[in-house]
């Protein structure tokens, strides 16, 4: 009995170590996103003269309220993101914006594993830091029985 009840209590410990390695695994990455996000945000809020210098090669015109509103998007959709209550919503609301920047890189035929898949490579991290912090999306897409 004595065995069995030292073997189950380490088994627990051993999942509740895990569990929290994964939490601040999820945490850091998304922590990433969100950094990475409200600084691109900003710049365009601004707006930055680097920003509004490299908008006509994306082929987005040089207006101001345009790279504003871009921004404005960006950044709520972050905050969004960061909050666990709403993080779905931006979570999703990222995966948009992302998909946009993917579609404008390809429209100017930027290099495909630097630029064009920056996009995917953010969402991937949107999702796999979700997917670390949150055990109901590690129960609705499960990579491990």
């Amino acid at each position: 009995m004595q065995a069995t009840t030292t073997a189950s209590s380490a088994a627990t410990s051993g999942a509740q170590a895990t569990g929290r390695v994964m939490l601040w695994s999820g945490r850091i990455m998304s922590g990433l996103v969100v950094v990475f996000m409200l600084m691109d945000g900003a710049m365009k809020l601004i707006p930055l003269q680097l920003v509004i210098d490299s908008s006509p090669s994306m082929g987005w015109p040089v207006d101001v309220l345009t790279l504003r509103a871009m921004g404005a998007v960006l950044v709520i959709s972050a905050l969004l993101y960061a909050f666990p209550r709403t993080a779905y919503l931006g979570a999703i609301l990222l995966t948009g914006y992302l998909g946009g920047a993917v579609a404008a890189h390809v429209r100017v035929a930027d290099p495909l594993f630097t630029h064009t898949l920056g996009g995917v490579y953010i969402g991937i991290l949107v999702w796999g830091g979700l997917w670390f912090r949150d055990a109901r999306l590690r129960a609705l897409l499960p990579f491990a029985r």
